[in-house]
């Protein structure tokens, strides 16, 4: 009668315990605001970021890594949803009086990560709304320069969560412009300030060589130190918990550095980014992708790491396959779908990217070129006005601000994106099947702005 009840036991406790001994598999997302790729593990000599430069040791770096649109709020969404500006609605900043809204109805990476039992938080900058589409369990206020007040505030998040595993979602301000330079006037608590020599620091394409740009960088390479000592410090909690284990870290940024000819534009300079992923379960570490991915991508990676089915609707995939792959078959093309920036800002552009071309086509190009309030304000942009400067960099200030219908580069001849093939006969069989496949791509994810077609 005994070995009956035992029998008993061990047959409803079986699946129990079988679901106990399942790994955790938790969730960090580390976002930088305006971060290009300023990092010493993307080859920039002048840049100090030893933490995560030690994170691409451990996981997997790639190298043609693309946000989907240059504009902070909007892609956000994209990384959140799964889906294009377009597709999600949000079409331009969450903030203040431009108040962008998701549309109703759209699902996110916490709604899923939630109904799959996890904890959602995030910490600083969320800048995306309505709380129905986002429905993290946890917004927490926090200094986004302050990386210590962060780490702690994470602790305490992971900590809460016990047994259950949880996504947690790190929202640094740096390198974003500050109400004046970049925040470098403060001191934080446990953190190191460096200063950059301004001569010493190399000189993007599309900026002039200035003294005003030149220190404006110096202030930026320092944000940009004092981010990865704040990604230094939460990965060094996770260790402490022993939760570096168990946890797929991602770092990425929403869009290029805050200079003219980077930020809010569909060129390189705003779009190409820092994308390092490290799952603990990977057998090789160190691992350099040349895989063409987006933030779209994001969203089903994350879902697969926690087991949650992809739904039908995104429209990326998931990298997990390939994290230990250097040159996987079949990843050579991203798109990007900007509108607006802020609200004043309209300049619909569309764009594909290959490993040769970018295609873009400027849906209201009889407009001028919108600045963001930021960039505008800049000592780098100021100095272009005061001293009447023609070119800003390799491109000229002409050809940035007023720009054609389409134009047609080729990155790997011409990676400052200035020589614009659209009207060479040479390329008018290129330019003809970018121009289809892009039209392609914005019938496929319901493009509104498919209208313009009609009246042109």
């Amino acid at each position: 009668m005994r070995w009956l009840v035992l029998i008993a036991v061990l047959f409803v406790a079986g699946p129990v315990l079988a679901e106990e001994a399942k790994p955790r598999r938790n969730v960090v997302l580390l976002i930088a605001d305006d971060l290009g790729l300023e990092l010493g593990c993307y080859g920039d000599r002048a840049a100090d970021t030893p933490h995560l430069d030690a994170l691409a040791r451990r996981g997997t770096r790639f190298t043609h890594a693309f946000a989907n649109v240059a504009s902070c709020s909007p892609s956000r969404s994209v990384i959140y949803t799964g889906l294009h500006t377009h597709s999600n609605g949000q079409y331009g900043l969450a903030h203040a009086t431009h108040n962008f809204h998701t549309r109703p109805g759209i699902r996110s990476m916490p709604s899923y990560l939630k109904q799959a039992g996890y904890r959602t938080g995030i910490i600083a900058k969320n800048h995306c709304i309505p709380k129905e589409v986002y429905p993290w369990d946890e917004e927490i206020r926090s200094g986004g320069r302050n990386g210590a007040q962060m780490a702690r505030q994470a602790e305490k998040f992971i900590q809460e969560c016990g047994d259950r595993p949880f996504c947690l979602v790190m929202g640094y301000t740096d390198p974003h412009r500050a109400a004046r330079g970049f925040g470098n006037d403060v001191d934080y608590p446990g953190l190191q300030k460096k200063k950059f020599d301004p001569a010493k620091l190399p000189l993007p394409n599309h900026l002039p060589d200035t003294p005003e740009v030149r220190a404006d960088l110096a202030d930026y390479y320092e944000s940009v130190h004092r981010l990865d000592q704040n990604v230094g410090l939460l990965v060094a909690t996770l260790a402490k918990l022993g939760r570096d284990r168990d946890t797929l870290v991602l770092f990425l940024s929403d869009n290029g550095m805050p200079f003219p000819g980077a930020k809010t534009t569909v060129y390189d300079a705003g779009l190409r980014l820092p994308l390092l992923i490290v799952d603990p379960t990977q057998k090789k570490a160190g691992v350099v992708s040349r895989a063409m991915v987006s933030w779209l991508d994001i969203l089903p990676t994350v879902l697969e790491w926690a087991s949650v089915p992809r739904p039908k609707t995104l429209q990326g995939r998931s990298l997990l396959g390939i994290l230990d792959q250097e040159d996987p078959a079949g990843w050579d093309e991203v798109q990007a779908s900007h509108t607006f920036h802020e609200v004043t800002m309209y300049y619909p552009m569309r764009s594909i990217r290959t490993r040769q071309y970018r295609y873009i086509r400027n849906l209201a190009h009889k407009l001028d070129f919108p600045f963001a309030s930021d960039l505008y304000n800049s000592p780098s942009w100021q100095a272009v006005l005061q001293r009447g400067e023609k070119m800003l960099g390799k491109r000229s200030v002409e050809a940035f601000v007023r720009r054609p219908l389409e134009e047609l580069y080729d990155v790997v001849a011409d990676p400052a994106e200035v020589k614009n093939l659209a009207g060479d006969p040479a390329h008018a069989k290129t330019l003809e099947q970018m121009r289809a496949r892009l039209r392609a791509w914005q019938k496929q994810t319901g493009d509104p702005w498919l209208i313009k077609y009609e009246h042109e």
